[in-house]
């Protein structure tokens, strides 16, 4: 992402003798916006091109380092009332669920949805004399000013059902727009790259027929757009029965060319557990060993990609679906640094255990990666861990090495190379928090303005730490499970929940709600701002909110 387009072309034009202190200049101002903007840190030969403006929201996390931040973003309101149409601009009908978007470029709003209110009636099928919706995953495109449909995309669903592809989840990826294109993952495990204005692909990559990949449950990968490459989490997960890996030597990360849809390189490493089967009444003790040596893929890899250059080195981060993150070198997967997010002694147990992956994505601000760990929303809530992790080291950089693993816990010690910042979650004094845990499993992405963070959990709870050091500010309870991430923009912090409100609060270290509004339905997409506007998402539709002159 170069945050100053023209920068080489204007540098080249200058011979005067202070080039020199302009250069000085625009370092400073590139480093400062890096902080505050969330453009990454750094220049470099792989620096993205896309990124977050007053204008435009093009990406999930609106630029490469996927910090739900907009800080162009003004005059937004904080009250509306979807009822009486009080600041409502104007109100477009979705499927029945929508999770990918909304993405603002181009004067287009791009989300993604199911069939179960079909726009064209081919797309429907004729039961006992009446008409009912064919289950599809849909990519439609509105007007940015008026809301007007203009197009879609409709895919049909893999034929293995909801081992690969859920019913009614629809298209879950968030798109990347670029330019006149736009680049998404499909429900039915494809990367697809588009033009904006509708009509056939430019091109497509089967990642089931041409990589293997077996996708658990739905490909949602939201894909990062970094110079001429893409990169892709493949969504690649185990069977029907939770044990075992289909196919172990697919691709759980890709980095493809732009232009063509071509593997550049691909890197598989949660992805091994077939390599060995489990006997019969050992199944426990298999999957402890597997965690010991750090091959377990748990369930799916359903997060997203990250980018930043830090000390003059690019770096991509992929959330692993065993629960590790790992940065590598962009034009060639070279591993720089693994991270593993979950305790040593966290077991794995399906559904129960406290060892888990990451539906989140990864965020980077000030040289630093910010995560917490989750699963599937269908195994409800328990504990997690948000990290900060330092991006300056190398190798493996985990709180503790395990010296033998042959027993479960393993034998650990601390590791004097570790890039953990800090740490927040784990257990709980019950009389303290009056919970088993400090935080617990989230799906949410960070938003971090200010040095302040804010990052919600599944079950319900928003809160507000301090970006340096961990230290929470305040912690608020929603009453409701959250799957949707809070976003900065305006000086105010925008939180949907799962019970249909979208919470306003003032952006500060105390806590301050300005407004709770009724959307009418599960807010479980993040609201963008763009122009004035605020975008809200429901599963059933797409609201345009601006403040009426």
């Amino acid at each position: 992402m170069k945050a100053y387009p023209n920068l080489t072309r204007w540098l080249a034009g200058i011979v005067t003798v202070g080039i020199f202190a302009v250069i000085v200049i625009v370092v400073v101002v590139a480093r400062n916006a890096a902080k505050t903007d969330n453009t990454p840190a750094g220049k470099g030969k792989d620096a993205p091109e896309v990124k977050a403006s007053a204008t435009s929201w093009p990406m999930f996390g609106g630029s490469a380092s996927r910090n739900m931040v907009n800080p162009f973003a003004k005059n937004l309101p904080a009250k509306w009332d979807v009822d009486d149409k009080t600041n409502i601009k104007w109100v477009a009908d979705l499927g029945s669920k929508a999770y990918g978007g909304p993405v603002v470029a181009g004067g287009k709003v791009f989300i993604g949805t199911n069939n179960m209110k079909p726009r064209d009636p081919k797309y429907t099928i004729n039961e006992d004399g009446k008409l009912k919706p064919i289950d599809m995953g849909v990519l439609m495109a509105f007007s940015e000013d008026k809301g007007d449909f203009l197009w879609q995309r409709v895919y049909a669903k893999l034929k293995a059902g909801r081992v690969n592809d859920w019913p009614q989840e629809g298209l879950c990826s968030t798109p990347v727009v670029e330019g006149d294109r736009l680049y998404f993952t499909s429900n039915r495990c494809e990367v697809i790259c588009a033009p904006i204005a509708g009509g056939e692909p430019h091109w497509k990559l089967d990642m089931i027929k041409e990589l293997g990949v077996f996708p658990h449950n739905i490909t949602a990968c939201s894909p990062l757009l970094v110079g001429d490459k893409l990169f892709i989490v493949t969504a690649n997960g185990v069977d029907e029965d939770h044990i075992n890996v289909p196919a172990p030597r697919a691709p759980s990360f890709l980095c493809l060319h732009k232009k063509n849809g071509k593997v550049i390189w691909q890197n598989n490493n949660p992805s091994k557990m077939l390599l060995e089967v489990p006997k019969k009444g050992d199944q426990e003790s298999f999957f402890q060993r597997l965690v010991n040596r750090g091959e377990l893929l748990q369930h799916g890899q359903w997060s997203n990609p990250a980018y930043a250059v830090v000390n003059g080195l690019p770096q991509v981060i992929f959330p692993g679906g065993d629960g590790w993150i790992y940065s590598f070198e962009p034009g060639t997967g070279k591993l720089i640094w693994k991270f593993d997010c979950n305790p040593k002694d966290a077991k794995y147990a399906l559904k129960t255990g406290p060892r888990s992956d990451f539906i989140a994505t990864p965020v980077i601000y000030d040289d630093k990666v910010y995560i917490g760990i989750g699963q599937d929303p269908e195994h409800g809530q328990g504990v997690g861990h948000l990290w900060c992790i330092d991006m300056t080291k190398k190798g493996d950089v985990s709180p503790e090495l395990v010296t033998d693993a042959s027993r479960f816990p393993p034998k650990t010690k601390p590791n004097p190379n570790s890039a953990k910042v800090w740490h927040y979650g784990g257990k709980a004094d019950v009389n303290k928090v009056r919970r088993a845990y400090y935080f617990g499993r989230t799906m949410s992405t960070c938003a971090i303005h200010d040095d302040l963070l804010y990052v919600a959990e599944l079950a319900g709870y928003l809160h507000c730490l301090d970006a340096k050091t961990g230290k929470v500010h305040w912690v608020f309870d929603a009453e409701s499970e959250i799957w949707s991430s809070p976003y900065y923009a305006d000086g105010k912090i925008y939180l949907g929940t799962d019970n249909g409100t979208l919470f306003v609060f003032a952006h500060g270290k105390q806590m301050k709600l300005l407004a709770k509004n009724e959307m009418g339905s599960a807010v479980r997409a993040t609201p963008v701002a763009v122009n004035g506007t605020l975008f809200i998402m429901t599963e059933n539709k797409l609201f345009a909110v601006a403040e009426k002159k």
